[in-house]
């Protein structure tokens, strides 16, 4: 589970609803001071498993300041957005859709298009099957601490576990039994709002749907390898990102991807399955380099050298 180093955002950031062709999405949307739009290019922040929009507050003034309008989004189901009854909507394949339709609102909205999409660990697969499916509202694809295919057979199991958990406890329940298992790494106040990381990660855990965990659960166990289909899709630049240690998709699966993509390569030193919220600041600084390359006056720019690496 991400912790982000607080859930109040920064004051380039403003929590909203983004209403879509496919439904209402809670989102933070970072712009510019004195922009209307994010004057370099707009981007779309898709968090992970068990995650949400705050896992990127981190990385909001930092892009919001280097001239990007970002967009951090609570998927279907996931913290404040609502979620459904229908199964098929907790695919990669339907979040996948969600993500096209946030996408076409988003860009509605006055800044034009294409924009930069990034999804991080399960994000990343959200965000493959959107642009398998549409590639043409995309200025380039970042993929950020994400896998090929599944999850190895360690990672399965867990989930396992967990899906058995939810269909059997309640949210409150399966919380308390995680806890117990793995004692929170900080408990204290944080220093923005003075609140208890540990009481926001709660509240966040309880207002995910249980729906959305045991479907994407079963994606993150069952997902094929498809990264010969993604790097058919051309000419969308692609970067693959990730920490120096992964337990959820070794680093060098990561290198290969980005070898199979044809991608740029960035290895954020310091950092583990989460460098939005581990070395904020660096990751930043990454994205920002891939996206000034393939900005609005460089789309025909290539993806990057594969096996380039940002320390």
């Amino acid at each position: 589970m991400s912790r982000p180093p607080t859930f109040e955002p920064p004051g380039c950031a403003r929590a909203r609803t983004l209403s879509t062709g496919r439904g209402d999405f809670a989102v933070l949307d970072a712009r510019p001071a004195g922009s209307l739009g994010g004057a370099r290019g707009t981007a779309v922040l898709v968090p992970g498993f068990t995650g949400s929009k705050e896992d990127f507050i981190a990385l909001l003034q930092p892009l919001a300041d280097a001239g990007y309008r970002a967009v951090a989004i609570d998927g279907r189901g996931q913290y404040e957005s609502p979620g459904g009854d229908d199964p098929a909507a907790y695919t990669l394949a339907g979040l996948g859709r969600d993500v096209l339709s946030q996408t076409a609102a988003i860009t509605a909205e006055g800044d034009g298009g294409p924009v930069h999409l990034l999804g991080h660990s399960l994000g990343g697969l959200i965000t493959r099957a959107a642009v398998l499916a549409d590639p043409a509202p995309f200025r380039t694809l970042t993929l950020m601490s994400s896998g090929p295919a599944r999850l190895g057979p360690s990672g399965r199991e867990r989930l396992r576990l967990l899906g058995d958990a939810l269909t059997t406890m309640s949210m409150a329940e399966v919380w308390e039994a995680m806890q117990a298992l793995e004692p929170p790494a900080d408990s204290e106040p944080t220093a923005a709002g003075g609140d208890s990381s540990q009481e926001r990660l709660r509240e966040r855990w309880l207002r995910t749907d249980p729906r959305q965990l045991i479907g994407t659960a079963r994606a993150l166990a069952t997902e094929p390898d498809r990264v010969d289909e993604l790097a058919a899709v051309q000419p969308l630049p692609k970067h693959v990102l990730s920490g120096e240690r992964d337990e959820s998709w070794p680093v060098p699966l990561m290198d290969e991807m980005a070898v199979r993509l044809g991608a740029a390569r960035t290895i954020v030193a310091g950092a583990e399955h989460s460098p939005n919220t581990d070395r904020p600041a660096e990751t930043a600084a990454a994205l920002i380099a891939f996206w000034d390359r393939h900005g609005i006056r460089s789309r025909a720019a290539d993806g990057g050298t594969p096996g380039d690496r940002t320390p």
